[in-house]
């Protein structure tokens, strides 16, 4: 599987419009029903941002069960609620994860963002951006990449979502459970293969990369002068608090600490 995720997907195009002055850039969210705290601070942050554009690479919600699981008054409706507030203000983009890769055109019409292929290039500034949720770079985990396989298909998607919504929920928290069991046991996710990185970034044309997924936020210099930037997740539970945009501007790109 890692010899096939080797090769780089087809790149989207996303054009900026004059106006655009402010790309604010986040990931890794994770938000659901029991944290409140990263909730009501990505509310916060959906009112205050000076963004023109927003761009969420992925696994904004910890689990996706299907566009059907917002129904009035729940989590899911809520959270439709903020970015369609925002989405009156600035341009809201959504890309796929591997906990919300569910994520359909109702609920994206719903919220009034539009969806981004994964991965998809801006010239910007005066630059050349990639972006990418970043888990198909993480050549490593074979395990994963089987099952992100698996789960992408067509076929797949199509028994799950058929399956009733009570039945999904209950899924849904068996495998919250064995995220956070992972995770207490020290579990990481494996980093993005620097060969791969190389060549997404050779066939796009990109000086910057930009990812998430693997909650490691650094800088990280690329051959022939290019540079790769991984978001933080966000977690106002933690010890310390973390929740961070990557804000650029014709000045450049900036981590934005909003904890």
């Amino acid at each position: 599987m890692a010899v096939l995720s080797s090769t780089v997907p087809p790149v989207a195009e996303l054009a900026a419009p004059p106006a655009w002055r402010t790309v604010d850039v986040a990931s890794d969210l994770h938000l659901h029903a029991d944290d409140a705290e990263t909730f009501d601070a990505f509310a916060h942050y959906l009112r205050s941002t000076p963004a023109d554009v927003l761009l969420l690479l992925g696994d904004v919600f910890e689990v996706w069960i299907g566009d059907d699981a917002a129904t009035p008054g729940s989590f899911e409706s809520r959270c439709a609620e903020i970015l369609r507030e925002a989405s009156g203000r600035c341009a809201v983009y959504l890309q796929h994860g591997n906990r919300d890769f569910l994520l359909g055109p109702a609920f994206l019409a719903d919220c009034g963002a539009t969806a981004l292929a994964d991965p998809t290039a801006l010239d910007l500034f005066g630059r050349r951006w990639l972006f990418s949720h970043g888990d198909a770079l993480c050549l490593d985990d074979a395990d994963y990449l089987r099952f992100r396989a698996e789960v992408r298909a067509p076929a797949w998607q199509q028994a799950f979502l058929a399956r009733p919504l009570a039945e999904r929920r209950a899924l849904a928290r068996g495998m919250r459970s064995e995220s956070e069991a992972r995770k207490r046991a020290g579990a990481d996710y494996a980093d993005a293969d620097a060969g791969a990185v190389a060549r997404w970034m050779t066939v796009a044309g990109a000086d910057t990369l930009v990812h998430g997924h693997t909650h490691r936020p650094a800088d990280h210099a690329v051959d022939g002068g290019r540079r790769r930037i991984v978001l933080s997740d966000w977690d106002l539970r933690a010890e310390p608090p973390r929740a961070e945009v990557l804000r650029i501007t014709a000045a450049g790109a900036t981590r934005v600490a909003l904890a």
